[in-house]
């Protein structure tokens, strides 16, 4: 019997997928409720019971401490929504550029906080200046964001369960 379950956070959103041993574990504990079931069935002696196919968690689950978001192009599109801070109008990922609030000619870093995304136009305007030299308002001040922008649960199965779909969603990658 290989039939695996996935487990929900108690807000429906996907954990993880779990062996079917496990789920049994934690419905017993009464720390799951069953949402979904397979077809396949267990039995013992006293009892039989068909295999959960999705659970939804009872209890909090504490998430271990997230990794800082990393430092990368898309990542800094994703924050600024893909919307230029400078004319606030969105594009395409490849309408767009990164632009150092900072000059790195006038001591500007690499960083969350000097990067913001800028589309060709207004990029091409700032130059080598800062905002204000180049007399232009910028949306927001950046900064790092502190939580994950793009959750990605990764199943590896080859077969998603069909009564799992409802409960997958768009940013969720199928293996």
């Amino acid at each position: 019997m290989s039939a695996m379950t996935l487990l929900l956070d108690q807000s429906y959103t996907p954990l993880q997928v779990i062996t079917w041993q496990r789920a049994v574990t934690l419905l017993w504990s009464d720390k799951v409720e069953v949402l979904e079931e397979h077809d396949e069935e267990i039995h013992s002696v006293s009892f039989s019971m068909k295999i959960p196919s999705v659970l939804r968690m009872l209890v909090p689950v504490r998430l271990r401490r997230r990794a800082p978001v990393k430092f990368t192009r898309l990542n800094i599109f994703t924050r600024d929504r893909f919307t230029c801070q400078y004319c606030v109008e969105s594009f395409e990922s490849e309408e767009l550029t990164f632009d150092h609030v900072v000059p790195v000619s006038q001591g500007g870093k690499k960083s969350w906080e000097n990067i913001v995304t800028a589309c060709v136009s207004c990029n091409s305007k700032k130059e080598g200046r800062t905002p204000a030299q180049a007399n232009m308002k910028l949306l927001k001040k950046p900064k790092q964001p502190v939580w994950a922008q793009v959750v990605t649960v990764t199943i590896g199965l080859k077969k998603v369960p069909k009564d799992w779909a409802s409960y997958l969603y768009w940013n969720v990658e199928l293996k």
